[in-house]
């Protein structure tokens, strides 16, 4: 009845392994994706997919050990790690599904952990202009804080890519570190946009350009890309944790005085510049359609699911609103 229907697997193409599917998964899937992601895919099947997996027939997998092992694995691994592991298993078996190696993919309705929204740091005018004092480049944190570019953005960011008369930077490229080396690529959504800096920054950014030709880098000596470091070293670690310690004199101070502490740096990575961006943006006013366009999300349902908390006070405003128009509606 199987063989009629169309459903029959035969018993010798069940039985080829997660090793030999993965590896022409893996060729086929580093077409279609950034070196960076490539190489964390990578990395993920070769330290827990492969050494789990790799062996079995895929006839031979049932879901029950599919969730098993994600379960084993979130208790010390991150939910990110997770998911990309056990998506790429799911994967390579829905490619075997569709091959009629297997009639269902048994990695499928597996129970991921849950993702947690972490606490993200907004850093006020006054925090940005602190930290950017602290820094080495004080006119690259400026801009990170008001234009919402990625790190590898604004890095990869040339001389030819500005107008300074329109204010216009055009986004064209991005620098990412993969495994110690900078890989130039497009930007993260492939879409190429425009965005405009704010008139405060045209000396910033007539500096950084100064004596450039237009294929130079706008950051640094013009040749050799900006890398931000990580969270144990670099300029931009070195800049966070100089203000940290200013805050945490000026917060005992405070504290022996009897006076409100002031609001401390949070610990940040050069993204969460990004993240401040955004905040400062809409707490000037601006839509989330024109924030969308500024951090190149590929929609607005994007914008709004990353920054929802941002948008909390427009629920106050909109029933103020509402009470203000069926009040004059009335009275007329």
């Amino acid at each position: 009845m199987s063989k009629l229907q169309g459903a029959y697997i035969a018993p010798s193409d069940s039985r080829a392994t997660v090793a030999v599917l993965g590896a022409a998964w893996l060729t086929a899937h580093q077409s279609t994706v950034k070196p960076s992601t490539f190489y964390s895919d990578e990395s993920a099947w070769r330290v827990h997919v492969a050494p789990q997996w790799g062996s079995r027939a895929v006839g031979s997998i049932r879901h029950t050990e599919v969730q098993a092992w994600v379960a084993l694995l979130a208790r010390d691994r991150s939910r990110t790690l997770v998911a990309r592991a056990h998506g790429m298993l799911a994967a390579i078996l829905e490619g075997a599904v569709k091959d009629k190696r297997i009639s269902t993919n048994p990695a499928r309705d597996v129970k991921l952990p849950r993702k947690k929204k972490g606490t993200r740091a907004y850093l006020s005018h006054q925090q940005v202009e602190r930290l950017a004092r602290a820094a080495k480049y004080p006119d690259l944190i400026r801009f990170l804080s008001y234009t919402g570019l990625r790190w590898g953005e604004a890095t990869g960011l040339r001389v030819k890519h500005i107008d300074q008369v329109s204010r216009r930077i055009r986004i064209e490229e991005n620098a990412v570190s993969v495994n110690g080396q900078i890989v130039i690529g497009t930007p993260k959504t492939h879409e190429r946009r425009a965005v405009v800096f704010p008139p405060f920054l045209d000396q910033a950014i007539s500096r950084a350009c100064k004596g450039k030709s237009s294929e130079d880098l706008v950051w640094g000596d013009g040749l050799k890309h900006l890398r931000s470091g990580d969270l144990r070293r670099g300029w931009f670690v070195a800049a966070v944790a100089r203000v940290r310690a200013e805050d945490e004199i000026l917060a005992a101070e405070a504290r022996a005085s009897g006076t409100a502490e002031p609001n401390m740096m949070p610990k940040l990575t050069p993204h969460d510049l990004r993240h401040t961006a955004a905040s400062l943006a809409i707490s000037a006013g601006a839509n989330v359609k024109a924030v969308q366009r500024m951090l190149g999300h590929a929609s607005a349902a994007m914008t709004l699911d990353t920054y929802s908390d941002l948008y909390e006070d427009d629920l106050e405003s909109v029933a103020v609103a509402l009470d203000s128009a069926r009040r004059q509606r009335l009275e007329q």
